[in-house]
């Protein structure tokens, strides 16, 4: 580890939420959720105003909506949160060479690295840093953490959270995990923190007392040995800007164990469509896909099959997960599922037996079809010849509601059309996002 606190995690505060916000005046300070909109939808991001409700990513719309009903649900808009995300990752390499992004709206940075780096000016590199994003994407805020390793810095930047600072002075990384819960390690979820509390752990304090073997017998080899180091703050791993792409992979940790095999195969579906998505825009395609499994005991499994060509479409992808998770006992729930993709070529063998409607899938997760008949839904951006650029506010029995304002303009009026209305169109007349 570091002697001097030069690492530092910076991840934008309820990215997508914050965004349609910043976008939809009227929606601002109000509950908003992201994902998808459907029956089977489910949650992508919510805003702190929502989540004060109990809504969660990963939580189905449906829950969500029963939670919080007054909240407004959009089926998200990914040009715009792209556009976003690439401001800010151009601001944190134009500090340092060694930017290591995690996500549309998470990224590590060696802040060393940088040339004229001064150890002593943290606090205001970093709040040069945070004012420059948010003039730069017109007010994102972004939560920091900085510390001598990656472990410590990805803690502290949830310790101030939404829109704040913690350094992790080097020599304090015990003290500042010591009395937080064990829930705050990586991978300490419901099912591993009910483990630990059977035996008297609760926070990381009370890990550190169990030996490293008593921990792999309680909790297994890798997590056993993995704990026992992040206890003691033990992270030497470095900032990786670029690395070969051996895979491409997409999984999350459920907040609580879920059992629904319909909301799991959602989730899946969801996955497949965004590792689809990353192959695309990377040129890639792969024949090997993988299903990771980890139970409500924390045992993790993984089921692969692998297709006689590569591909990079989203239903082949949905399908073939879909069928993996079909052949696991669920029944005691799951706490973390990932879909990846190996074996990645940089050609595709087009599938001749898919349907004309495959690439229905191949959008982000929380995106509609839009290119063929218009399906109007909520969120998305529109510009009517007389009226000018708004947002759907909701659609059915043949009509569209639209609010007429953007991110420029104060709240704007509501207006109702047909939905095949030739004035109204998809998208805005400039750019839009930022």
């Amino acid at each position: 580890m570091r002697s001097t606190a030069t690492i530092m995690h910076l991840d934008l505060d309820a990215f997508f939420a914050s965004v349609e916000q910043r976008d939809k005046p009227s929606l601002r300070g109000r509950p908003v959720i992201v994902g998808g909109i459907g029956p089977r939808g489910v949650v992508a991001t919510a805003s702190y105003e929502a989540r004060v409700h109990g809504v969660r990513s990963a939580m189905r719309t449906a829950e969500a909506r029963a939670r919080c009903p007054h909240a407004a649900f959009l089926g998200g808009r990914f040009d715009a949160y792209r556009e976003a995300s690439r401001l800010v990752m151009e601001r944190l390499r134009e500090e340092s060479e060694l930017i290591e992004p995690l996500s549309l709206d998470e990224a590590f940075v060696d802040l060393a690295a940088a040339p004229d780096f001064d150890s002593q000016e943290v606090e205001q590199v970093v709040a040069r840093i945070r004012a420059d994003i948010a003039d730069l994407t017109g007010g994102l805020t972004a939560s920091v953490g900085v510390a001598s390793s990656k472990l410590m810095a990805k803690i502290a930047s949830e310790i101030n959270k939404p829109d704040g600072v913690f350094v992790v002075q080097p020599g304090t990384e015990a003290a500042v995990l010591g009395p937080m819960q064990a829930t705050a390690l990586p991978g300490v979820g419901p099912a591993t923190a009910e483990r630990l509390r059977r035996v008297g752990i609760l926070t990381v304090d009370d890990l550190r007392t169990p030996s490293e073997d008593e921990l792999v017998r309680l909790l297994g080899q890798a997590s056993g040995r993995s704990l026992h180091r992040m206890a003691r703050a033990d992270d030497d791993r470095p900032v990786v800007a670029s690395r070969e792409t051996k895979s491409v992979s997409v999984e999350d940790t459920f907040e609580q164990d879920i059992s629904d095999r319909v909301q799991l195969e959602t989730i899946v579906d969801r996955m497949a469509r965004s590792v689809s998505a990353r192959l695309r825009k990377n040129g890639l395609s792969g024949r090997t896909v993988t299903l990771k499994m980890r139970h409500h005991d924390f045992e993790t499994h993984t089921r692969s099959s692998t297709l006689p060509n590569p591909t990079d479409n989203a239903r082949i992808l949905a399908t073939i997960a879909c069928g993996l998770l079909a052949g696991e006992d669920i029944s005691n729930g799951l706490r973390l599922l990932g879909v990846g993709v190996s074996g990645l070529a940089d050609w595709v063998q087009d599938d001749l037996f898919a349907s004309e409607d495959d690439d229905d899938l191949d959008e982000d997760p929380v995106e509609e079809d839009v290119s063929r008949a218009v399906r109007w839904y909520p969120g998305m951006d529109v510009h009517h010849e007389h009226h000018g650029d708004g947002w759907v506010w909701g659609s059915g029995l043949g009509r569209v509601t639209v609010r007429f304002e953007t991110r420029w303009t104060p709240p704007g009026p509501v207006h109702t059309f047909r939905t095949d209305d030739p004035a109204l169109g998809t998208g805005h007349t400039g750019t839009f996002g930022v």
